[in-house]
């Protein structure tokens, strides 16, 4: 219950944010293809946030997390972005083509968002042992 309820936070934060751009933006501006793309980059952020405390389960393995993750990727953000309009879908090569973007944006932000965390981690653990190993001033 409690990773659900950090899930939500995590993307109902996002989402309203966009939503208050979207407002202002309309407010301002008027009605536009930025202003519907606003809506979906927020429906794609709620997703994010949602998914995001699937690697927070501890008693998962880390290979299961990512495969848990990709498949919800796959069901909210994929379709979201073939109903935004955002790109062209006339064929099934342009489907073919959004579905090969989501997945080198995917892989792109996996290892990036994985080597930083595998680099925060080492600098965390050097950390530790320094202050935890006795220093001699003589």
């Amino acid at each position: 219950m409690i990773l659900a309820k950090k899930g939500l936070t995590r993307g109902v934060i996002p989402l309203l944010f966009f939503s208050i751009l979207l407002l202002l933006w309309t407010q301002f501006k008027g009605e536009s293809a930025i202003s519907n793309t606003l809506l979906f980059y927020g429906v794609i952020a709620f997703f994010l946030g949602v998914a995001s405390v699937i690697y927070e389960m501890e008693r998962w393995r880390f290979i299961q997390q990512i495969i848990v993750h990709y498949l919800v990727m796959l069901v909210t953000v994929f379709p979201t972005l073939l109903l935004s309009g955002i790109y062209p879908i006339d064929s099934f090569r342009d489907v073919m083509n959004v579905y090969f973007l989501f997945n080198k944006m995917g892989m792109i932000l996996f290892l990036a968002t994985y080597f930083i965390f595998k680099w925060r981690n080492r600098g965390y653990v050097k950390a530790q042992e320094e202050n935890s190993t006795p220093r001699h001033d003589y």
